[in-house]
């Protein structure tokens, strides 16, 4: 996979060099160019913003400034075709490149331009194993009041548009969100984490939250690790797992079993367990 990330601080994303994502560089499961947006100003102040029509507080991100980059960065050409790529930041142990080119099921190979907006539709899980499975990702990272609107509207004829929120709450630049959904998607690609079941077993994976997790010692500060987990008996502990997982998803997120008892998603057992009392 390959991620574009166009913002006028490029090392806001230099965390996306650090542990599996550098490991993921490393071995050529993922290909990440940063593009400084003031790359494509032509005024001795680089400026990217300007006042809003209609007045207003805060300043609009320039479309002459975004449509030529977002030209570029679609077709690899001009400053983004220099642009150089990020390396691990810590180099691990080498290993073969993997090959991950792949077209998009229904024909359509444009990228995926995602822009993290407070307006967008909700992040989720099921947008993280969707991106997943594309072959290129572009984010841009807005800033004050956010992009001139046209620049997407213009965008779609390159690109597969999609505005994302992270949540019901304002970052001050796209960079944080950028950080978190790149982590989401690329742990998905298969290759990245060394065991498959890390990410079969996550919450919001069968729509439930994860449940409490143990490790040694067995008994720390008095307090000891559920008996059934050291059992050796694999489908109780999947049963175990499942009915804390229930438990918990219940207790914080109630309207995720909700959503599960639409779908008809719970069997007699799993009803049960949130059925009993104090439960």
């Amino acid at each position: 996979m390959r991620l574009d990330v166009i913002t006028i601080f490029p090392e806001y994303l230099d965390p996306l060099r650090h542990a599996l994502l550098g490991r993921a560089i490393e071995r050529g499961i993922l290909d990440v160019a940063v593009h400084d947006l003031r790359s494509w100003t032509h005024d001795v102040h680089k400026a990217v913003d300007d006042t809003p029509y209609g007045g207003g507080p805060g300043m609009v991100m320039k479309p002459t400034v975004w449509g030529p980059a977002l030209d570029d960065v679609a077709a690899l050409s001009g400053p983004a075709a220099t642009v150089r790529r990020l390396e691990s930041a810590q180099p691990h142990v080498p290993s073969d490149a993997v090959d991950i080119g792949k077209a998009h099921a229904d024909g359509d190979n444009r990228p995926v331009l995602v822009v993290p907006t407070p307006a967008g539709a909700p992040f989720s899980q099921d947008t993280a194993e969707r991106w997943a499975a594309e072959e290129r990702l572009v984010f841009a990272c807005g800033r004050y009041e956010g992009i001139d609107q046209r620049v997407f509207d213009d965008a779609a004829t390159r690109y597969r548009v999609e505005e994302v929120s992270l949540g019901d709450y304002v970052l001050i630049g796209g960079e944080v969100a950028v950080l978190v959904m790149a982590e989401a998607v690329v742990r998905l690609i298969p290759g990245v984490l060394g065991n498959r079941r890390s990410h079969e077993e996550d919450s919001f994976q069968d729509g439930l939250l994860e449940g409490p997790s143990y490790t040694k010692p067995r008994i720390w500060r008095e307090r000891e690790v559920p008996e059934v987990l050291l059992s050796g008996d694999h489908a109780k502990v999947d049963r175990w797992r499942r009915d804390q997982a229930l438990v918990r998803t219940a207790a914080t997120r109630p309207e995720l079993i909700e959503a599960l008892q639409r779908e008809g998603a719970l069997d007699d057992r799993d009803r049960s367990v949130l059925d009993a009392p104090g439960e």
